[in-house]
């Protein structure tokens, strides 16, 4: 039987801090195994227009059959329509939420699948 790495658990959430299973990160890239704090300045991130594609591939390198990204707690944070086009043309399901409900939501999918996330814990 295959031995299955699952997604870190989002333990705590507030505006500015993010807790992953003990590490604390203001913005976090989750993935079946680890969790790593999230540099927009690595792939030329901003608000607008939002999470790109590069952001994503590292989640999809480490496993992830899934993928939930978060658009901030006031929702400000876009998402590229390239980013969704890349991971539609991959047939992997794509949740983009306000913060609160993408870190339950990728709590639930953890449970069943190898989720991967990217969150952003303020505006």
């Amino acid at each position: 039987m295959e031995q299955c790495v699952s997604s870190p658990h989002i333990t705590h959430l507030e505006w500015g801090n993010l807790e992953i299973e003990g590490n604390h990160f203001k913005d976090a890239k989750l993935f079946p195994g680890g969790a790593r704090e999230w540099d927009w300045r690595e792939t030329g991130t901003r608000h607008v227009p939002g999470i790109q594609p590069a952001d994503v591939e590292e989640l999809l390198e480490h496993g992830a059959t899934a993928i939930v990204l978060s658009k901030g707690m006031l929702e400000m944070l876009q998402v590229c329509p390239e980013t969704l086009q890349m991971l539609e043309d991959r047939n992997i399901p794509v949740y983009v939420l306000q913060t609160e409900m993408a870190a339950k939501l990728y709590n639930d999918l953890r449970q069943k699948e190898r989720v991967g996330g990217l969150f952003h814990s303020t505006c």
